[in-house]
This record gives structure tokens, sequence and C-alpha cells, in this order.
């Protein structure tokens, strides 16, 4: 006995080896079987990553795997993906592994595949990429009498988690399966078969651009007939479930030359009205088990015909309810007399004369009736819509009987009676013409709200009066923020803008009380609320659904912190740009024009601008204006008014401001009746200082001119002239928008200015050229404004002053001689000369080697008197004892007690 179990242990172990051992022994054999079936079958490229066999997972029979399949096309579809699988595992006898090409057929008993993806295409060509099994040479058409028809026994079989996809360029038609999985069972060595198949999918159908299926759920569950030899397939005993709906269906699909002959009947399996609901999504409609319903609700169908490459089955598909409602248990508002008689017909098989006529979709929502009826054609292609609407609806009941969520709280009352007619290639190219309208439509109390605004629109009234082209706005009256708007005009796409995406056309006349311009930009930034948007970046938009000319009107218009006034003008929008013509305003008690563009199509928003001021209260203006203080940040202590013209271009930053680093352009300004406050002024500080004989605060600035040009923050001033009573002063320069400065002001100063021993010298000389005598003075400005820096050339000045003054007497004495020149300046310049004692020496003056040199010498003289002379005879003063007293005046030296004060210092 123990050597009998040892015997039986001994074979069960070999065998346990040989079936793991098996496999290993045969891997390349089974690779080159599947190479060797896929070559003589398939005209396209194939890779997978491995074979795999094993015969303990389905002992007795073999069980061999592919993994990582992916098939490829050839030309016309080149490279194109045509079917990919993680995993096909097939099932089979061992002996079905050792078969040849001349032994038949190999018989496999399951197949199982494993995470698929098929995409089955059609190209504008006709070309199709799925023909892609060779056809053999030589094949005959007729099977012998003693050969079986079908050799192929598949017990099970099964789709996992797959997805199949439909494209068909030439049609328009896109059909997708997600989320598949299938399986069935049967047996298939007969001409007569059954398969037994259960299917749970979604599925979406868009025929041209029209989706009619979207993500729907799908379950069928399908006993089908197999008639193999005349390609028959009859649906028995089935039931689907599209959505929530079960629908019951008997028919069958015949495999003939010209196509598929197709006879196939449906209809709901109940009557209940609760099955309408079973329609709709379950992400819409949510649960419905605890709806309450009344009424009837019936779908039934009949297709039959050929399908082929020119035809379909005729259609006869109707969908009706009488009096039926509903009401969820959750909701306040129930739907009430709800009258639905819809239908989908094609006559004679031509698809483009299949349509919809909806006779009647009616209901009623507390004592708000609202009644429509609608027939599509031409559905396939170019859709044509004739639809009637007559009711009152308020929008907020929608929610409050419907579980519908809603982006935006929905809330007014609507009432329509219109009649409207269009194909919807009119709506796509605003082909007018062809858009017919007819009837009215009015709103009350609606509150709109979007991606491009800011605030929600409360529009308390609106009424609107349709024509085949156009929309009259015959009235509308509304709020957002802080603004309120009463409009009229004209609308010329309403429906493209509704239906399609399209731009909101018209003109329009608008009025206002107070327009705030933030309550209409987008602030992409803000924290999201009810009705605001978010999105990561910072800009304002000017929405891009606009496409208007506005003719505007507005009392007052608030901007930043700038409050216009008499706002008139003309605005065009288009592109997300508005071109502002003609635009005038009252503000700082003086007139704007405007004229320009506002291009917010990029990230950075840009702007162009031309600008016409007049009679501008200067302090106001340059208080409130960055601009304008970037430009002349100097005119904020000037008082009065100012005229200018500026052209100006550059970005605008996220309050929709100028960015000033950007900013560039030109302009012209004239000052008008102008006083100097010169209260918390550095600048004039500084100069006041540096030029005692000019009082600052006293120039006279009326009827100044300047022009600036502008670039990369900085301001060029070209020179422009001033004057302070006879003193001309000439200024030019430039500064940053950082405030910094770089100026030249050179003051044409008159003699008579620079002190009274100057005038003495002038007196003396007595010629009326003197009395004209201006000397150039630079001042050089730099710093910052508020830290001002003033450098002078006052002592050159004084030097080519003394120049000219000697010039013009050595011109009057030239023939008199050296010596007649020196002494007429020196009794000019101090009268007798005194003693002075032998031990003081005269310093070296400056001015007096320019005396020196002029005159005809540089040597400088010590004089001495005699210690025993004791006569009190005062001393003459010297040409230089004069020049010095002249500086000792200019510079605030001492003076002697009987000179008079200076103007200077």
């Amino acid at each position: 006995m123990k050597k009998a179990l040892k015997i039986i242990g001994i074979t069960l172990l070999i065998i346990v080896a040989l079936l793991v051992a098996i496999p290993f022994m045969f891997k390349s054999q089974i690779k080159d079987m599947v190479k060797r079936f896929i070559n003589e079958n398939m005209n396209a490229n194939v890779e997978f990553s491995d074979v795999n066999l094993s015969f303990l997972s389905s002992f007795p029979q073999a069980h061999v795997s592919v993994d990582d399949l992916v098939i490829t096309n050839f030309a016309p579809f080149k490279d194109e993906t045509f079917a990919t699988a993680k995993s096909i595992t097939f099932d089979m006898s061992v002996k079905e592994l050792f078969k040849t090409a001349d032994e038949g057929p190999i018989i496999i008993n399951a197949i199982n595949v494993n995470e698929a993806l098929l995409t089955l295409k059609t190209n504008k060509l006709g070309d199709v990429n799925y023909d892609i099994v060779k056809q053999k040479e030589n094949q005959n058409t007729e099977a012998s009498a003693d050969e079986k028809g079908f050799t192929l026994d598949i017990e099970d079989y099964a789709i996992n988690n797959s997805a199949f996809t439909y494209l068909d360029e030439k049609s328009n038609v896109t059909f997708y399966i997600t989320e598949l999985n299938h399986s069935g069972k049967g047996t298939f060595s007969g001409d007569v078969s059954e398969l037994d198949t259960n299917t749970e999918a979604r599925v979406s159908l868009k025929l041209d651009s029209t989706q009619y299926l979207n993500n729907n759920t799908i379950k069928l569950d399908a006993l089908i007939g197999l008639d193999l030899e005349n390609n028959k397939y009859t649906f028995k005993e089935n039931k689907a479930i599209i959505n929530q709906l079960p629908l019951a269906f008997q028919g069958y699909v015949q495999m003939v030359d010209e196509g598929q002959d197709i006879d196939i009947s449906f209809e709901n399996t109940g009557s209940d009205f609760k099955d309408f609901l079973a329609i709709v999504p379950k992400e819409y409609s949510k649960n419905i088990e605890d709806v309450a319903t009344t009424g009837t609700f019936k779908v039934k169908g009949i297709i039959k015909g050929l399908s082929s490459d020119t035809t379909i089955p005729h259609l006869d598909i109707n969908v009706t309810s009488n009096n039926a409602s509903f009401k969820y248990p959750d909701l306040p508002k129930s739907v009430e007399n709800i009258i639905i008689n819809a239908s989908v017909k094609n006559d004679d098989g031509n698809v483009d004369n299949t349509y919809v006529d909806i006779k009647a979709l009616n209901f009623k929502i507390d004592e708000d009736i609202f009644k429509s009826s609608a027939t599509l054609k031409n559905i396939t292609k170019n859709m044509f819509v004739n639809a009637d609407i007559d009711g009152v609806l308020n929008l907020a009941n929608i929610t409050k009987a419907y579980p519908v969520t809603l982006e935006k709280e929905l809330s007014g009352i609507l009432k329509a009676k219109l009649n409207t007619s269009f194909d919807m290639n009119a709506i796509e190219t605003n082909t007018y013409q062809r858009i017919k309208n007819n009837g009215t439509v009015g709103i009350t109390d609606f509150i709109f709200s979007g991606e491009d605004i800011v605030n929600p629109i409360h529009i308390s009234k609106a009424d609107i009066t349709f024509h085949p082209g156009t929309v009259s706005l015959n009235s509308f009256d509304a709020r957002t923020g802080t603004s309120d708007i009463s409009a009229t005009g004209t609308i010329n796409n309403l429906l493209g803008f509704l239906l399609s995406d399209g731009k909101l056309k018209g003109n329009f006349n608008v009025k206002s009380n107070t327009f705030a311009v933030n309550d209409f930009m987008v602030a992409e930034t803000e924290t999201a609320t009810k009705n605001k948007t978010t999105t990561e970046e910072a800009s304002l938009k000017i929405p891009a659904f606009l496409d208007c000319s506005i003719q505007a009107d507005a009392k007052t218009v608030l901007y930043d912190n700038l409050t216009l006034k008499n706002v008139k003008g003309s605005l065009k929008i288009k592109d997300e740009q508005a071109n502002l013509e003609n635009l005038t305003t009252n503000i700082f008690d003086g007139d704007l024009a405007i004229s320009g563009l506002v291009d917010t199509k990029n990230k950075t928003p840009l702007f162009n601008m031309n600008l016409g001021i007049a009679n501008f209260d200067i302090s106001q203006s340059f208080k409130d204006l960055e601009l304008l203080q970037s430009l002349a940040p100097i005119a904020k202590i000037l008082q009065g008014k100012l005229n200018t013209t500026i052209n100006l271009s550059g970005a605008l930053d996220e309050e929709f401001s100028p960015d000033l680093a950007s900013v560039s352009g030109n302009a012209l300004a004239e000052l008008l009746t102008t006083n100097i406050s010169s209260e918390n002024a550095p600048l004039l500080s500084k100069l006041n200082g540096a030029f005692s004989f000019i009082d600052f605060d006293k120039l006279d600035l009326k009827d100044l001119k300047t022009k600036l040009e502008f670039k990369d923050g900085k301001v060029n001033v070209k020179p422009f002239d001033i004057k302070y009573k006879d003193i001309n002063i000439t200024v030019d320069g430039s500064h940053g928008f950082d405030k910094s400065m770089a100026y030249n002001a050179v003051l044409q100063v008159p003699a008579k200015y620079l002190g009274s021993e100057v005038n003495q010298l002038i007196g003396k000389i007595n010629d009326p050229a003197v009395d004209k005598i201006t000397i150039p003075i630079t001042a050089t400005i730099g710093g910052t404004f508020t830290a001002p820096t003033v450098k002078t050339d006052l002592t050159s000045g004084v030097t080519n002053l003394t120049k000219q003054l000697i010039e013009i007497q050595k011109q009057k004495l030239l023939n008199q001689g050296t010596q007649q020149l020196q002494d007429l300046i020196g009794d000019a310049l101090g009268g007798s000369k005194p003693k002075n004692d032998s031990t003081k020496t005269q310093t070296n003056n400056p001015i007096k080697n320019v005396l020196s040199d002029i005159i005809g010498g540089n040597s400088t003289n010590t004089n001495t008197t005699d210690t025993t002379n004791t006569e009190t005879t005062p001393k003459k003063p010297t040409v230089e004892d004069g020049v010095k007293d002249i500086l000792g005046g200019l510079f605030g030296g001492k003076k002697k007690k009987e000179t008079t004060k200076d103007s200077i210092k």
C-alpha cells in the first residue's frame, strides 16, 4: 500500500512538473502559431509584448494569453492605432495547439478581451480603416459536401472594461461606447444557434452638430437567435434600459448584399409618467423612485427597411403624454398639465428627410402656463427650425420644481408670444435674411450673471419686439453694482448669441444717472462668489461676446477716483476692444475730450488715447490724476487753469490704470490764469535762496506754452520762456516718473540787480547802452522734487558783467590812453584814495586780475604812505578795491556804512 501511494505521489509530481514545464518548452512554438495566424489573416502591423501558455489555470484545457496587443494601420491610415488590448486570453484543447495549417481551423472554447480600445474610422474619401482581413487567393466559394459549415465551438466569451469609437468623417457621425462590459454564452456548432448576452455601457451619439445621446447608460439583456446560413439575427427575449427607461423590443437584422435588412419594434413596458423622467440622464433627474406622478407616458417605435450606403430604414417613433404631472418630495413646486406629443419620422429612407415634429410641449407651474411647438427638419445637415412659444414662466420656479443644478440662480418673469424660423447655418454665419422672427418677449425682475460680468445685472424691465432679421429693444432698465442703465436700440444676432455662442451685435442708445466703470470690468483674481468668476490670472476684460455701437449719455461716470459729469459720446466695442469717439465730459471745472482705443485681447491690456483738455483746474487735476502728476510734478504748486492736448499709448495695469513705466507720447500745454503756492515746495525754497533778487512766488506764468515728450519713464521738456519783471528765463531739461530732475534755467539778469556797487559803476560810465546790459546766469537743477539741488554760475556772471562794463568805457576812452582809463575807473569806483598804513598790503582779488588783463597788466600794487606824513587827506580807493566792494556786495561781505542795501543777500 505504501508503495502504491508512493508511486501515485511520484506520478502526480511528474504530472505537475510537466504542466509547469511544458509551457516553457512550447512557448516559442505558441508564439510562432500566433504570428502565423496574424500574418495569414491580417493586413496590418501587429505587435504584442508576450504570449503565455498555462495548463494549471484551466486544466485540463490549455490557457493562452496575448499581452499588450497593438494593431496599427497601413496606408491610407498609416501609423494610426486601430486597436489595443491589455490582454486577450483563449481557452482550448491542448491538441489545438499542435494543429498545422492543413488540419482545419482552431477550435476555441472561451475568449476574454480585457481593456480593449477599438476605433473604426471612415475618412472623407470613403476609405475605412477596418478592412484589414486578407483575401485568400483561389478561395473556393462553395464548401464541399462532406465539410461542416461551422466548426468553432465557443462556450462563453467576454469583453471587459473596454471602449469602442466610430468616426465617419464623410457623414459627420461620431459614436462612442465607453465602460463596455459584455458577455455571452452559446453554441455555435450548428447552422442555427442561440446566443445569450448581457451588456452594460455608456453611449454617446452625435450627428453633424446635434448631440442625440450624451454619455447615456445602456443595459441590454438579449437572447439572440443566430441563423448563420442566412446571416439573420433574431431578437427573441429582450429587455433594454436606456438611462432608467425600460424598453422591450423584438425583430431581426439580416445581412443582405445591399446592406442590412432591419425590422425592429419597441415600446416602454409601462405607461406611468415616471418613465418620462427616466429618459433624462440620472445626473439631472436625480432619484425618481419617490417622485409622485400622474398621467401617462408612452414611447413606441418601428424601425423597418434597408440600411445601406444610400438609405436608412423607415422611422416611426412616437412619444405621447396626456394630463401628466410630477412632484419631487423635497421641492416645493410641482409641474402640472403636462402634454407631450412628439415624433421622429422618416417615410422614404432618405436620411435627409428625417424630421422631428413636436406638436405640443405644454406645462403649468403654479398659475403660469407655458405652451410650445416646433418642427426640426434636415437634422443630419443644416437643421431647419420652426418654433412657436406662447406663455408665462417664473424662472425662479424652475429649480423649485425640478432638481436641476444651475451655475447661476435664475429669477424673473418671462412673457413670450413668438414665432421663429431659421436654419443653423444662418445662425452660424449671421445670414439675417434667413432668420425670421415675429412676436414679443418681455422680462421683469431678471438677474443675469456670467463669466464676463463682475456684478449681477438686475433687469427691472425689458421689452423686445422681434422682426425678421432684427430685434428691437423698446425698453431696457437695469442696475448693476452702483450703476443704473436705460437703453433702447436694435439687436442683429440675438439667436446666434443665445444658441451658438455668437456675439451680441447691435446699436444702442444708453443713458445713465450713475455709471461706475468698474461695475462692468471682469476682475479675474476676485474670490469666487455666487455671481462672480474666478481664474488664476489677474486682468480686466471687455466682454468678448459684445460687438456693438453705443451712443452714451451719462450724468455721472465714476472711474477709479475720478468723477466725470455730463459724459457724452460714442463707443464701439468689438473683439475685446473699445473704441471711443468724440467722448466729452466735464471734470476738474473744465472740459475733457477723449478719442482712442482700449484693447484687452492680450493678457496685458493696451491703450492708445488722444486727450483734449480745456480750462482744467490745475490743483485739482494734478492732485487726482497720476498721469499728470508724473508728466509735470511741479504743477501741483500752481493754481489756475490749464489747456493741453496729450497723445499717449501704453499698457494698463490690473486696476485698468496706465502703467506709467510703459507709457509714451507727447503733450502741448498752455497755462492760463495762474498763481503759485510755494507751501511745501522745496524747489522754490532752493531757488529763492539762490537768487535773492527774484521772488519765484510771483513769476508770471500767464499764457505759458510748453511741449513735452515722454517715453520709458522719462519726460523731456522742450525749451520754454517765462518772465519775472524784466528778467527773461528759459527753461529746458527732463525729469523721470521717479521724480528725479535734470533741468537748466538760464536767467537774463539786468546789471542793475547785481548790487549797489555795480549800479554806481554804471552811473559813472554814463552811457545809455549800459542800461540794456544783461548777463546770463545758469541755474542747474538736480536731485528730486522733494529733495532738489540748485547750482548757479553767478561768479562767472559778475566777471562777464565787469568785462562788459570796462569794454564799453574802454571803447569810449580808447584815444585817451591807458593811464586815463585807470584814473577814470579809480574815480568811479572809490573817489579819493586814503592813505594806508605802511604795514598793510592790498591783497590779491580775482576781479583785479580780470581788470589788469583788460587794462594791460597783471602786476599787483602795494601802496604805502610816509609814516611822517600827518596830513589827513583821505586815501583814494584803487580799482581793485572798487571791484572788491562790488563782489562783497554780491556775496554778502562787509560793506561801508554809507552803502545802500544790496538786492542780493
